[in-house]
């Protein structure tokens, strides 16, 4: 396929041109690879390589000053600041960063468009008079400032200059324009030489400029690649900035222009597809990928171009095992490498200066990927020791001498990560760069399998270099926060460069990367609104009709940008394929690209439109069912030995699956820490402290006296068994606070209601409290005994009834411990769970020692202490009010047959635990 490079470098041939005595300029050094592997392939003898260089390379050449990095770029201007600013008015270095970044890119502008800065920052001052009434006598000390600070721009930006070029440092703005200074020097100087400049669109002021200067010195030519169409239009966008330099140039007026072509009219096959979701759109590019895999020598001259570069790593995960071959332009955002959130997480533990840490925190760090192997010294796993600690002592707060305890073997790295910073972020960095070589020092053993990482290391190194160096040169930053602050921006530009294979397989770039190059096939992504283009934004001081009135770039400018860089991408290309979201997002997304629509309105190519959406299977609701093997079976025979207590009976009944979880594989709830006092922590607290006031009461019959001095000591045992159970648990403050004086209050409520019931003349005697049951249950079908046990919460006398009383800090209704069918109790858990709790209690008491007076079973509800003792009743039929309260030889044997028939069901081995949906 024809290619803009090789047209260029067959019409200086017949020119007859010298290759090797010019200096080639191109947008990009990406383009030069292309360019340099283009000259070696169509040369037909022996030549010296020409000067192939970016057109930053060339005004920095140009200006004999050295570009600055963004992030001392800053430094350097925070000392500008600092010297210039009355200091009263002097912000911090983090809250300065915050705007600054934006003020130096407009310094940046004004210098690459050539404006007179004083003229502009002082129309800046001005238009901010009018708007704030400057000629007011009575302004607030806030407008003072403000309008001081729009006063003093130029003095920034003067001062900012004079101590760059002193240095010999400049930011690219101040490069092109110290360039524009040089160039007539540099004209004489280079009398023979000659550059040719191609592939060139949009152009600021500078650039337009020297080119000028040097097609009318004779020293260059320049190559334009732009078609017809897009050029004959006024209105079209792609031919914005090439229109305005063939009408504008004087150069160009007089000689001919080279060039403008036909191609984009050329047949292609076109697609235009919506996907949902980004992933999707990574997804489908691997699906086109092998397709295109099929057809011979097609990824050589393939390129995926990302709209949205964040599709990278999707993208690198989404591609076909077929691609060989694969070369990446663009950078990985060190900020998207998982290494980034080690260092997130240690400043967001540092930064506030606590010297004890939310165990969150720690445990992110602890198992972090990076970290976990540093904490495992003759193979025991120290990180996790220290989680489990946590967990157990349900410590919410941890700080590092605690730490220290738990691992001294450890003690560099624990220092390193969880030793207060002290706010000082000298050796905030000390500590980061230790902790990098301490990762280091483990990967090498195992080099090959870790060389990714160590390459993640190596370029955090830098950054935390560079961060060293700069704070020990400028002293700007003066706490962790700032530090955290900077650390950000910093990450934001940096990247993890890909080295591949630059002019063999599938090429995948980013929309700049595609300038001055060809593809025969071409997949774009993200060809959405808020993306291609990027949409109104003005991250400037600079109002947009101070732009206009200035000839600085708007968003106009950018989106024809962009514009020109889609069509150029696709004019040359056979086969297209055009990607963008369908699902609506709140920043971007949704919305298809003006650029689809202006493809579709044009006419010139018959697009192919799809929709691709998921294949979405039609998932039907299966409850699970596990088959009681041989396995299962002595599981369940050895759990009968143990014991079966009316809890796991329950669990069984509310779903098999759970019972077969807990008490067959010993699956247990995951120990965690408990910020919040959870319910069943507040019930075994209130069950504890009652057992310990009424357990010396025993056998003895309770009298007023007692009761009052049980008052006394509540709480005392509610505060002891909060620390016993609840561990570290912080109950001083919030919710805990409540939740434990809410347990004080179940208690002391209850001690009232057993007061009045004392005091109205009733006899109460405490028979046994939190009673351990355990009986033999002989069911004639089953060779082995089954061993029932249980603890009651209190068993007592009351006025000559033998009660059986379960506590429940929940609220219980009486309905929930009544029964009309008995054929359900056994199978309705959310009706009749209650119920059977209690009455297999009374059952186990009753096969331990025969009732011989009358028995009531029920609830004490702490939420429902009004309604008193809930006593379990027969009902002959819904809605009677007739029941039956006393539990006799009827009730028992009528519970033991339903006991016995789930029994049987459970040791079945033909009855599966089948999964029951839960409500």
């Amino acid at each position: 396929m024809p290619n803009f490079i090789s047209d260029v470098l067959k019409d200086l041939e017949i020119k007859e041109v010298n290759l090797s005595n010019l200096t080639f300029i191109l947008p990009s050094k990406r383009a030069g690879v292309f360019l340099r592997n283009e000259i070696a392939t169509n040369a037909s003898k022996t030549i010296f390589a020409p000067s192939i260089i970016s057109i930053e390379e060339f005004v920095e050449e140009l200006s004999q000053l050295k570009k600055i990095s963004n992030t001392e770029l800053l430094f350097e201007f925070y000392s500008v600041y600092k010297s210039q600013t009355p200091i009263e008015q002097i912000e911090s270095f983090e809250t300065f960063s915050k705007w600054a970044r934006m003020l130096l890119q407009d310094f940046n502008e004004v210098d690459r468009y050539l404006i007179e800065p004083k003229s502009i920052f002082k129309y800046l001052s001005d238009i901010k008079d009018i708007n704030h009434w400057a000629l007011e006598k009575n302004q607030t000390p806030l407008i003072t400032n403000y309008l001081a600070f729009w006063k003093r721009l130029f003095t920034y930006y003067s001062s900012l200059v004079d101590v760059l070029i002193k240095k010999g440092k400049a930011y690219q703005g101040l490069i092109y324009r110290e360039a524009v200074e040089s160039l007539e020097s540099y004209i004489q100087l280079n009398e023979n030489d000659h550059h040719v400049f191609l592939g060139f669109n949009a152009l600021n002021n500078s650039e337009s400029l020297i080119i000028q200067e040097l097609l009318q010195s004779g020293l260059a030519s320049v190559y334009w690649d732009i078609d017809e169409l897009f050029l004959n239009n006024t209105k079209h966008d792609a031919g914005y900035f090439i229109r305005q330099h063939k009408n504008m140039w004087t150069y160009l007026k007089s000689k001919p222009f080279q060039w403008s072509h036909k191609h984009y009219s050329e047949q292609k096959n076109m697609s235009v597809i919506g996907i949902p979701k980004n992933v999707g759109q990574a997804k489908y590019v691997g699906e086109i990928l092998s397709t295109l895999k099929s057809q011979k020598g097609h990824l050589n001259n393939t390129a995926v171009v990302l709209g949205d570069e964040t599709l990278l790593l999707p993208v690198l995960n989404s591609l076909p095992d077929t691609v060989e071959a694969l070369n990446i332009t663009m950078g990985f955002p060190l900020k998207s490498i998982p290494l980034a959130s080690l260092f997130d997480q240690l400043f967001l533990l540092h930064k506030d200066g606590k010297s004890s840490f939310y165990y969150k925190d720690v445990i992110a760090i602890l198992s972090h990927s990076f970290i976990r192997s540093l904490f495992i010294d003759n193979h025991k796993d120290f990180g996790q020791i220290i989680i489990d600690f946590i967990n157990e002592n349900n410590l919410v707060n941890i700080d590092y001498k605690k730490l220290l305890k738990l691992a001294p073997q450890l003690e560099t790295i624990l220092t390193l990560l969880f030793k207060p910073w002290s706010n000082n972020p000298s050796e905030a960095l000390h500590n980061c760069l230790r902790v990098i070589l301490e990762i280091k020092a483990f990967l090498v053993k195992n080099k090959k399998e870790n060389l990714l990482a160590l390459e993640y290391l190596y370029r955090f190194n830098e950054v935390f270099n560079t961060l060293t160096t700069l704070n020990s040169k400028y002293k700007h930053i003066i706490s962790i926060s700032a530090l955290y602050s900077v650390y950000n921006e910093l990450l934001s530009f940096e990247t993890l460069d890909f080295k591949g294979e630059p002019l063999k397989g599938l090429q995948i770039m980013g929309m700049l990367e595609s300038r001055v190059l060809d593809f025969e096939t071409v997949i774009i992504t993200s060809v959405n609104e808020g993306i291609l283009p990027s949409g109104k934004s003005n991250n400037s001081f600079i109002p947009y009709d101070v732009k206009l009135e200035n000839k600085l770039p708007t968003y106009k400018e950018k989106d024809a940008v962009y514009t020109y860089h889609f069509y150029r991408l696709i004019q040359r290309s056979k086969n297209v394929f055009i990607l963008y979201n369908t699902e609506p997002d709140v920043i971007n997304g949704g919305e298809k690209s003006r650029f689809i629509t202006q493809l579709e309105v044009e006419g010139i190519h018959n697009i192919q439109h799809k929709i691709i959406t998921p294949i979405t299977p039609k998932i039907f609701q299966e409850l699970m069912s596990i088959s009681k093997t041989d396995d299962v079976i002595s599981t369940l025979k050895s759990l009968s030995k143990k014991g079966l207590s009316p809890s796991s009976l329950t669990n069984y009944i509310r779903n098999p699956l759970d019972f077969y979880y807990q008490k067959i594989l010993g699956i247990k709830e995951v120990d965690d820490v408990e910020e919040t006092v959870a319910a069943n922590t507040l019930g075994t607290v209130v069950h504890n402290t009652l057992e310990d006031l009424y357990k010396p009461f025993e056998n003895a019959i309770l009298n007023v006296d007692l009761i009052k001095n049980m008052t006394q000591k509540v709480e005392n045992t509610v505060q002891h068994h909060f620390k016993n159970i609840y561990k570290d648990g912080d109950i001083t403050k919030g919710k805990n606070l409540i939740i434990y004086e809410i347990a004080k209050r179940y208690v002391t409520n209850f001690l009232n209601e057993e007061l009045k019931d004392l005091e109205q003349g009733n006899r109460i005697k405490i028979i046994e409290v939190e009673a351990d049951l355990s009986v033999n249950l002989n069911i004639d079908t089953l060779d082995f005994p089954v061993t029932l046990k249980g603890k009651v919460d209190r068993i007592d006398e009351y006025n000559g009834t033998l009660r059986i009383i379960d506590y429940k800090t929940g609220k219980v209704e009486q309905s929930q411990v009544e029964v009309v069918d008995w054929d359900i109790i056994c199978t309705d858990y959310k009706k009749y769970s209650k119920s059977f709790q209690v009455l297999m209690y009374a059952y186990m008491l009753h096969l331990q020692t025969p009732f011989k007076q009358n028995v009531e079973a029920g609830i004490i509800s702490f939420k429902n202490l009004s309604s008193g003792f809930l006593k379990f009743g027969k009902k002959e039929k819904p809605g009677s009010r007739n029941k039956n309260t006393n539990i006799d030889v009827e009730v028992l044997n009528n519970f033991e047959n339903e006991l016995k028939k789930l029994i049987l069901e459970i040791y079945n081995p033909n009855i599966d635990f089948i999964e029951k949906e839960i409500e």
